[in-house]
């Protein structure tokens, strides 16, 4: 079972309006369809901030590789118990 919280949102009056005006499916029909734009929103920018961290370690691996670390090399550093 999913747990509802209620949020308020500023919206123009018309909307307002309308929304108070419309019938109780309507409202449940609009209440999902808004969930699902934000639920959208929030996935993506999740997506988008994956992606940039793994962009951003990609180019510090070819940084790394073109200065000669080696995979080898990066074992070593990081066995090093001083």
């Amino acid at each position: 079972m999913i747990t509802k919280k209620e949020i308020t949102i500023k919206v123009p009056l018309e909307v307002a309006e309308a929304y108070r005006n419309a019938t109780e499916e309507q409202r449940t029909q609009l209440q999902l369809k808004i969930a699902t734009i934000m639920q959208s929103q929030l996935t993506t920018s999740k997506q988008e901030a994956i992606a940039r961290l793994r962009n951003t370690m990609d180019e510090i691996s070819q940084e790394a590789q073109e200065r000669g670390l080696t995979p080898e090399i990066l074992e070593s550093i990081l066995n090093d118990d001083e």
